[in-house]
Formats: C-alpha cells, structure tokens, sequence
C-alpha cells in the first residue's frame, strides 16, 4: 500500500429497494444483502475485505434495519466487530451519505463501496486509495475492453464517451468536505441512476452533448464537474475487470461463483 493514508474510514452500502429484489426473494431472505453467493451470505464477502486491509480503520454499514444482520447466524459477526458499526439509512444513499458526513465523529477520507460487490478484493483498495488520493471526491470505473477481454459474455451497463465505454465499478471517494455539494447532485438524480443521460444532464448540457457527440472524454468530464463546483474530482480507472461484476441478477451471481471457484482452485 503506497498511498499516504492509513485510517481510511470504509462506508458499505447495505440497504435495498422498495420493490421486491429477485435475488432475496429466490433465497427465502429478508433482503438483497443476505442473500447467498457460493454458501455465504453477499455481505460478508465486501465486508471481510474492507475489513482486512491495513488502510481501512473502520467500517460503517449503512443499511435500513441492522437488527436483520445481528440476527442472522450468517452476519452476526458483524455487529460483534470492534470495527464495525451499523448506522441506519434513510430514503436513499445520498441523503443517508449526507447525514452521516454531518456527523463530528465522522473523518475523512472516506471510501464507499456495496455490499453487492463480493468480488471487491486488496488489489482494487490498493489501487483506489492510491489514485484517488489527493482528490475531494473519486469515482471507480472499468472501460468495456476491460472487462471483455477476460469476460466477454459479461453483460453491463455502460456510458459511452471518447475515451472508451465505462461501467460503474461501486466504489467512491470521498477526500474531504468538498464533496457534500456533489453528493447533494447525486441526491437529486438518484432515482433515475440507471438512465445515463440523465445524470450526465444534471452535470449540464456541455457534458450531456459532449457525451453524446463523443466529443468529450470521461476523465475530462468528471475532472469539469469537479472544477464547477470547486474541487478536485477523479476517475479511477480500474485494472481489474471484477470491479465492475456486482451480484445485481441471477446471471451475476453465476459468473461470480464461477470466478470464486476457479480462485479456490
């Protein structure tokens, strides 16, 4: 671990939609979190790497009802952790994000991932905390060619710009205060994370026609937005094509247990 920071507090997403999720409901689980990936609960996988890594001082599970892990047999070791805390969230993570960063006893710098992302391992933390060091706020990602030259049937969403076609990898930087007007960006086009297009349109019209046009790159833009609301903002462009394979449907998990296997081998 090169970066200069060692007491990076981990903040991992472990809270669910409204609407049914077809993973909880196939599983007999009260929510996506605890839902089995390979025989173990998804959570724990996330949880036991951020864990691990000498740069994570703590980590905060931010989740709808905490009740539900201390409960489970399979995550109860969590809320024994001494370096665990469950916090509870609110209506969605930007606004549950913005109330934690009220918190005195909150520090920075922070690094936010899901608990989906059970293929986050040491090599993606190393390579975070040390490209995004330095920067008020960092976003993860993996560019298409990526993740098809060693997953060519992996099926993702992606955002087209000059520099390639980037899929979200689930893991943020947050390096100091800078960030809240940005998160308060977030919050209001959380609802629609899925359409592209409108987030890039909330960044404003230059990004979304650069996007379109393919006359703007992704480093280029994010470091714009950034700029406009006085900070320094980064991609973080990840090495490893896993960063982008989060168990979000039946087809991931597969893949993902798959890949767990042959690591095992």
């Amino acid at each position: 671990m090169s970066a200069p920071v060692s007491d990076i507090t981990a903040i991992l997403l472990a809270g669910w939609r409204p609407v049914p999720d077809p993973l909880a409901v196939a599983a007999g689980v009260a929510a996506k979190p605890l839902a089995p990936v390979a025989g173990e609960a998804m959570i724990n996988y996330p949880a036991r790497t951020l864990l691990a890594h000498p740069a994570i001082g703590r980590v905060i599970v931010l989740t709808q009802a905490p009740e539900l892990f201390a409960d489970d047999p399979a995550t109860a070791w969590l809320a024994e952790h001494p370096k665990v805390r469950f916090e509870k969230s609110g209506g969605g993570i930007a606004s549950s994000l913005t109330a934690l960063l009220d918190r005195a006893d909150l520090s920075f710098p922070l690094l936010m991932t899901t608990a989906d992302h059970v293929l986050l391992n040491a090599a993606m933390l190393d390579q975070m905390a040390r490209e995004a060091s330095g920067a008020d706020i960092a976003v993860a990602m993996v560019e298409r060619a990526t993740l098809l030259a060693r997953y060519p049937g992996s099926r993702r969403t992606w955002l087209k710009f000059r520099d390639g076609w980037w899929s979200g990898a689930n893991i943020f930087w947050f390096g100091s205060g800078k960030a809240r007007p940005v998160i308060a960006l977030w919050q209001e086009v959380e609802q629609d994370r899925k359409k592209g297009w409108k987030i890039l349109s909330a960044f404003g019209p230059l990004t979304l026609l650069g996007a379109v046009l393919r006359i703007a790159t992704l480093r280029g833009g994010i470091a714009r937005v950034g700029r406009r609301f006085g900070l320094t903002a980064r991609l973080v462009a990840m090495e490893k094509a896993e960063a982008c394979i989060d168990a979000d449907k039946p087809d991931d998990v597969v893949l993902i247990e798959a890949i767990l296997a042959d690591a095992a081998e």
